[in-house]
């Protein structure tokens, strides 16, 4: 039998070594896991957790920065699984919206750019191109800057269209991702929420040399 699947995890390790967003005179909850009851006490073990919408890996509902937009809740379940289309930033620009192929690749509603670098610029051109693609979820790997721009542009326009955007993947997994793979992205089912910390794993077929024979 071969193992034909590779199932990476792109998802953080919650623990006290996570780091919250923050800016000049801000910060986001921090992540805090402590001891609630214990068994000795109570004949069960419950722990409290304390953090913000937005920690570790997560996905950004527009109502995070667009005033009285889609909460998370909007989101059908849905939209939040399947293949994805594949955008590597380090590749030719032009490629983008080349749907000559007519696979699934070009049919995904899910987009799925990386990059080698952990922080990169494109042109407000290049980022205008990606947004005419038809995909209500963004997945990105890297940092993106828009050239000229302020830190957050791009995700408030992403937000302004109607976006969800899942963000601040584990890198080292989220790098090994490859066109023609099918992405699950499970959020907490939270009510009128602006985002939520959220599992993210990928299933991607090996190539014929990857796979072991048991």
């Amino acid at each position: 039998m071969s193992n034909r699947w590779e199932i990476l995890d792109l998802t953080q390790l919650m623990d006290a070594s996570l780091r919250p967003y923050t800016e000049e005179g801000y910060s986001d909850p921090l992540f805090r896991m402590s001891d609630w009851c214990s068994i000795a006490e109570r004949g069960y073990s419950c722990s409290k957790l304390t953090m913000g919408t937005q920690t570790g890996t997560h996905i950004d509902a527009p109502a995070h920065f667009v005033e009285g937009a889609a909460t998370l809740d909007a989101l059908p379940l849905s939209a939040l699984m399947g293949s994805y289309r594949f955008i590597d930033l380090d590749s030719d620009a032009d490629t983008d919206c080349d749907d000559s192929s007519g696979d699934a690749q070009n049919a995904a509603n899910i987009l799925f750019v990386t990059a080698k670098s952990d922080l990169v610029e494109i042109s407000a051109s290049r980022f205008e191109t990606l947004l005419l693609l038809d995909c209500p979820v963004w997945v990105i790997v890297c940092g993106i800057r828009i050239t000229g721009e302020d830190p957050l542009y791009m995700h408030q326009q992403l937000a302004e269209s109607g976006r969800f955007l899942v963000e601040d993947l584990e890198l080292t997994a989220a790098r090994r991702v490859r066109p023609g793979g099918e992405i699950i992205m499970l959020p907490m089912r939270l009510a009128g929420a602006v985002g939520s910390p959220c599992r993210v794993i990928v299933r991607r077929e090996k190539s014929s040399d990857e796979q072991e024979v048991c």
